[in-house]
C-alpha cells in the first residue's frame, strides 16, 4: 500500500528580489495540488464519481465508458471519452495466474510537448517537455491478490459471540451508544468458517430491559433453522427496537436464562450459556450520536487504513483457451464504490422517494416511523397509534337568494378522532390573488371574518359556530349570513383536536383494576448467574418501574431489572414497584443453587413466606 499522506503542507514566502528556480515553482503546484487532494480524500473519499461502466464487446475486448473517479490519494482520474481495450493489450495481462482477474483504474502522468531549453550546460537536456498530461491508465491482476481495503474499527458498534464452533461464529451486534425514546436496529450475524457441508440451527432468547421490541416485549427470539452457508459467507438478521425514555445511563441485554440451544446437522452442539453486552443510553439525536462518532477518527487512524492508489472496476470471469483468454463473465457490482457527490443529492432524493414513506428519511432526519395521512386527513403513526388531530373541508349548501340574516347547517361529520373532549374550528376558505406570485393563491380565514374583509378585499359573507356531539364523535357546522348573497355554496376548512380527559391528565388517582406483575415471578439459576425480571403491565400503559431487594446479602439488581445471584445458595426476594406510584408493586423470587451440590429441599415452602402477589391492587 503506497503512502497516501499529503500532508504537513509547505508553502512558498515570497519577499522582494527573492531569486525563484524550477523547485520554487514545482513547490507551489504541489503545495495547491496536495490541499485540494487532501480534501477530496476527507470530503469525498476513493471511489467512482460518475461514469466508468464496464462491458464485453466480444470475447477479447472490453469496453470501458467515460467517467470520474477519486483515488485514495485524492486525485482526479479523468476518462474523457469511451475507451476500447483488447483484454491482451492490458498491462498486467501477461501476469495473471488464474480465470479470475479484477480490471482496476490508476492515475498516470506523462510528459508531453517537447521544446528546446535555454540551458546548455548539459549536452543531454537540450529538449525538455513543456507540460504534464494528467491522465489514466487500465490494468489487470488476478483477483486473489487485489490489497484489502480495510477500516479502523470505531467504538459505534458494542457485540458479542453467541455461539461459535468449527464450522459457524454466530455474533450479536448494536450501537454501543442509542438514543432514548429512538428506534435502533440490533444486527444478527452469522459467518461459515469451514468449507465442510453444515447446516446450522441456533435458538435463544435476548433479554432487552431498556428496549421494546417488534412484538411489544422486552424480549428478542433469536430462531436460525437448518442454514447452510459456503465457507466465508455471512448471513445476517435484523432486529428493529425502541429505546425506552427511561432515567437509566446504561443497560445490559443477556441471553434468557436456559434458552440457548445448538445444534449442527441435527447434531446437539455446547452453546455459551451466559451471554451480556453493555449499551449506554443518551439523550442526544441518533445524528448527533453518529457524527461523533465519526469524527473522532482521527488523521493517523485514516491514513493506516488508506484507499490505495488505484480503482477496481469490474471482476472479470476468464476462460483459458489453447491461444488466448475469453471473457466469459463481467461483474461490476461486487467491486463499484461510488462516490457522493453533493451535486447528486437532489436527484438522489427524488429517486428514493420511490422507496421511503417521507422524503425527510432520506437524510436522516428522523429515525422514528414516518408519520402518514388517510384520505379523511386524520393523522397516525405507523405503530398504529391513535391519533390527536384531524382536519379536513366541508360544505354548507344554502341555495339561491339568500338573505341576509338566513342560518345554514352543514350535515353531521365524523372527525374521525372517537368519542371524548374534542376541539373544532372552521375558517373560510376561499381563492384570492397574490401579487408576489402572479396567481391565484388559497386563503383560510379562522374568526371573526369582518376584521379581515377590508384588508384582503374579499367580503366574507357568513359568521359560524360548531356544535359538537362528544358521545357520538361527530359535529355540525351552522352559519348565518352576514349579507345578501346569490351563490349556493359556503366552503370551510375544519380542523378537530382531541384532548385528554381529567382522569388521563392525572387529575384523578384511581389504581381500580391496574396491576403490574413478574413475568417469571419464580426462577431456578445457579450461583453468580444473571436474570433479567421483565414486568408485565395489566390494565395499564407501561411506566417506570423500580427493583430492589428485600434483604442485605441477597445478590445484586441492576436500575433495569438485571438480577445477580449472590455466591450463597437459598431463596431471595425482589420487590419491584411503579416509580411514579409505588403502591402498584409486586415481588419476585429466585432460587439460587450451587451448581453440582444437593439443591434446596422443597424450596416452596420457603416461596410460601409471602404471596408474590400480595402487592398487587385488585
Amino acid at each position: 500500500m503506497n503512502n497516501t499522506q499529503l500532508y504537513p503542507f509547505e508553502r512558498n514566502r515570497y519577499y522582494p528580489k527573492k531569486r525563484l528556480s524550477s523547485a520554487d515553482y514545482v513547490a507551489e503546484q504541489d503545495y495547491f495540488n496536495n490541499k485540494r487532494r487532501f480534501l477530496n480524500g476527507l470530503m469525498y473519499g476513493s471511489g467512482i464519481v460518475c461514469g466508468l461502466g464496464v462491458f464485453s464487446l466480444d470475447d477479447l475486448s472490453l469496453l470501458v465508458e467515460s467517467g470520474v473517479a477519486l483515488d485514495g490519494m485524492g486525485r482526479e482520474i479523468v476518462v474523457e471519452s469511451s475507451d476500447v481495450k483488447k483484454l491482451s493489450a492490458l498491462e498486467g495481462f501477461d501476469s495473471l495466474k488464474s480465470n479470475q482477474a479484477t480490471l482496476c483504474l490508476r492515475y498516470k502522468e506523462e510528459p508531453v510537448h517537447k521544446v528546446y531549453a535555454i540551458d546548455q550546460s548539459d549536452p543531454e537536456k537540450e529538449f525538455q517537455y513543456n507540460r504534464v498530461k494528467e491522465g489514466y491508465e487500465l490494468f489487470l491482476m488476478d483477483t486473489d491478490e487485489v490489497p484489502e481495503v480495510f477500516s479502523m474499527d470505531s467504538e459505534f458498534l458494542t457485540r458479542g459471540v453467541l455461539m461459535t464452533s468449527d464450522h459457524y461464529n454466530v455474533e450479536f451486534m448494536m450501537p454501543a451508544t442509542v438514543s432514548r425514546d429512538k428506534l435502533v436496529k440490533a444486527v444478527l450475524s452469522v459467518t461459515k468458517l469451514s468449507d465442510e457441508e453444515t447446516r446450522l440451527t441456533y435458538h435463544g432468547v435476548l433479554q432487552v430491559p431498556a428496549f421494546v421490541s417488534e412484538n411489544g416485549t422486552n424480549e428478542i427470539a433469536i430462531d436460525i433453522e437448518n442454514l447452510e452457508l459456503s465457507d466465508g459467507d455471512t448471513v445476517t438478521y435484523d432486529y428493529w427496537m425502541k429505546a425506552l425514555d427511561t432515567s437509566a445511563v446504561e443497560s445490559n441485554i443477556i441471553l434468557k436464562t436456559g434458552s440457548a440451544a445448538g445444534y449442527e446437522n441435527d447434531k446437539a452442539i455446547p452453546v455459551p450459556a451466559n451471554f451480556t453486552i453493555k449499551v449506554l443510553l443518551s439523550d442526544r439525536s441518533p445524528r448527533e450520536l453518529v457524527n461523533r462518532e465519526i469524527g473522532r477518527l482521527n488523521l493517523e487512524m485514516k491514513n493506516i487504513g488508506g484507499q490505495g492508489d488505484f480503482i477496481c472496476l469490474a471482476n472479470l470471469k476468464l476462460v483459458r483457451t489453447d491461444s488466448a483468454y475469453i471473457i466469459e463473465e463481467v461483474d461490476e457490482s461486487s467491486v463499484k464504490h461510488y462516490v457522493t457527490a453533493p451535486v447528486q443529492e437532489m436527484q438522489r432524493s427524488a429517486y428514493l422517494e420511490y422507496f421511503v414513506r417521507e422524503a425527510g428519511l432520506t437524510n436522516g432526519a428522523s429515525n422514528m416511523p414516518a408519520y402518514i395521512s388517510d384520505p379523511a386527513g386524520r393523522t397516525s403513526d405507523s405503530y398504529g397509534n391513535a391519533p390527536e388531530i384531524a382536519t379536513g373541508v366541508l360544505e354548507i349548501p344554502i341555495g339561491e337568494n339568500a338573505r341576509k340574516g338566513d342560518v345554514y347547517y352543514s350535515g353531521e361529520i365524523m372527525h374521525g378522532l372517537g368519542k371524548g373532549n374534542v376541539y373544532v374550528e372552521v375558517g373560510y376558505e376561499y381563492l384570492r390573488e397574490d401579487e408576489t406570485v402572479g396567481a391565484n393563491a388559497k386563503n383560510t380565514i379562522y374568526g371573526n371574518p369582518e376584521i379581515f374583509a377590508e384588508a384582503q378585499r374579499t367580503v366574507v359573507d357568513a359568521e359560524t359556530a360548531i356544535r359538537v356531539l362528544n358521545d357520538k364523535g361527530s359535529f355540525i357546522v351552522g352559519a348565518r349570513l352576514l349579507r345578501n348573497i346569490d351563490y349556493l355554496v359556503l366552503n370551510y376548512r375544519w380542523v378537530a383536536i382531541k384532548f385528554p380527559s381529567g382522569d388521563d391528565l392525572g387529575l384523578k388517582e384511581d389504581f381500580t383494576g391496574k396491576s403490574i406483575s413478574p413475568e417469571t415471578p419464580t426462577v431456578r439459576m445457579g450461583t453468580r448467574e444473571n436474570h433479567y425480571f421483565g414486568v408485565r403491565y395489566n390494565n395499564m400503559d407501561p411506566v417506570s418501574v423500580t427493583y430492589e431487594l428485600t434483604e442485605s446479602g441477597s445478590g445484586e439488581i441492576t436500575s433495569d431489572g438485571i438480577y445477580t445471584a449472590p455466591s450463597k445458595p437459598g431463596v431471595y426476594e425482589i420487590r419491584i414497584y411503579c416509580t411514579d406510584m409505588p403502591v402498584l408493586c409486586t415481588y419476585a423470587y429466585a432460587i439460587v443453587e450451587k451448581k453440582g451440590y444437593e439443591q434446596l429441599e422443597n424450596p416452596t415452602e420457603e416461596m410460601d413466606v409471602k404471596n408474590p402477589f400480595s402487592g398487587m391492587i385488585k
